[in-house]
């Protein structure tokens, strides 16, 4: 029964991207508003990824060419970045290039996919700090300035790029770097009962923990709860990666932590410690990336544990697809309504991330197995 209502949706997603394809056209989206039209923000946007990516999976799991061929330039076209001027290229080359050459190398054995995923861990490694042991986020700060000791929790997620390249090239550099900025995240990053921050500040001359920001969450003691999600996932493949319980251990208390706070409909407000709920609005894409990392944890644990963490997913995916998705909604681009950036920004949107999470859980109920975050 519970399989067939997972093949369900992948025949009702089947239909929905499909049809997507021609409604989007060349664009690089990020959100849809109200007239459920994405947004086309431009190719060296942190979002560029996923909605090749959603097509990449789509292809894997129906086999269908058409996925493939709207899938194959967007690699290549990232890569173009690489040489032009831009700052929009920073620790989120993880979300940029995994769904796109990695997933396309893993699946099609395109080499051009294996030297541009290798060329973007490359580009992450070069961020990496060795006297403070973190991946610099971003470039520059909300005032224009650059911000060489930030570290945030998102890049948890982005650090899965070079655990791929240690894979596949055999250097242990790749791995030891991304093992330095999970131990530090770990230690800087993630309170005592699971809770996350979202920006951390160190000196960079010196390593020196300085502070944490609240960034994209409430305030500097929230827990914003996309970052909680970044976290959960990132640190669930940190130990699948390197079999290091720590990280197991984190992950599992960032998990307990995330599924304690959830409202009874299982999707969280954009931040876990809001002063009033009143008004405020729901993160539909921070629930589909815990979902999928709540499911890989599910395969990560013994078999006493495994219905604490699959049906924990498997509770906010029923949600999502029963009171947020927009299946009796032909002409919207998205798959999912009622996303949320910040509390100031893309608020009660559509994220193209929060689909793509959404597809790559529900392909995971559905027995996909190449993952590549």
């Amino acid at each position: 029964m519970v399989i067939a209502y997972w093949q369900d949706v992948m025949q009702r997603l089947d239909q929905k991207v499909t049809r997507t394809i021609e409604q989007m056209g060349n664009k690089c989206p990020h959100f849809a508003g109200e007239d459920g039209k994405f947004d086309d923000i431009g190719s060296d946007w942190w979002t560029t990824g996923f909605w090749p990516g959603i097509l990449w999976i789509m292809h894997d799991m129906t086999g269908k060419e058409h996925y493939k061929e709207a899938a194959w330039r967007w690699d290549g076209i990232l890569e173009e970045w690489f040489v032009k001027p831009t700052l929009e290229l920073h620790h989120d080359v993880g979300f940029q290039f995994l769904p796109t050459a990695v997933i396309k190398h893993t699946l099609t054995g395109d080499e051009d996919g294996l030297r541009r995923g290798i060329e973007a861990a490359n580009f992450l490694a070069a961020r990496f700090n060795p006297v403070g042991n973190y991946i610099r986020a971003w470039n520059n700060g909300p005032d224009g300035k650059p911000v060489p000791g930030w570290v945030i929790i998102d890049c948890m997620l982005n650090i899965s790029l070079l655990f791929w390249a240690h894979k596949v090239t055999g250097d242990p550099r790749y791995k030891h770097i991304a093992i330095r900025h999970a131990e530090t995240t770990m230690q800087h990053g993630i309170r005592e009962d699971g809770s996350t921050k979202h920006i951390i500040s160190f000196d960079p001359e010196t390593g020196a923990y300085i502070e944490n920001f609240g960034g994209q969450g409430l305030a500097a003691e929230s827990t914003w709860s996309r970052g909680t999600a970044w976290g959960l996932y990132g640190f669930i493949h940190t130990y699948r990666h390197t079999g290091d319980v720590r990280f197991l251990h984190t992950a599992k208390r960032i998990a307990h932590y995330f599924i304690a706070a959830l409202p009874e409909d299982h999707v969280p407000y954009w931040d876990f410690r809001l002063e009033s709920l009143e008004g405020m609005s729901r993160d539909s894409s921070a629930a589909s990336i815990a979902a999928s990392a709540l499911l890989e944890l599910a395969g990560l644990v013994p078999a006493g544990e495994k219905g604490l963490y699959g049906g924990a997913a498997e509770k906010i995916l029923r949600s999502l697809t029963e009171n947020y998705a927009t299946w009796d909604q032909p002409e919207h681009e998205a798959i999912l309504l009622h996303g949320t950036g910040s509390g100031t920004s893309f608020i009660d949107v559509s994220l193209i991330f929060g689909d793509y999470y959404y597809v790559e859980a529900v392909s995971k109920l559905n027995g996909w197995k190449h993952r590549i975050f």
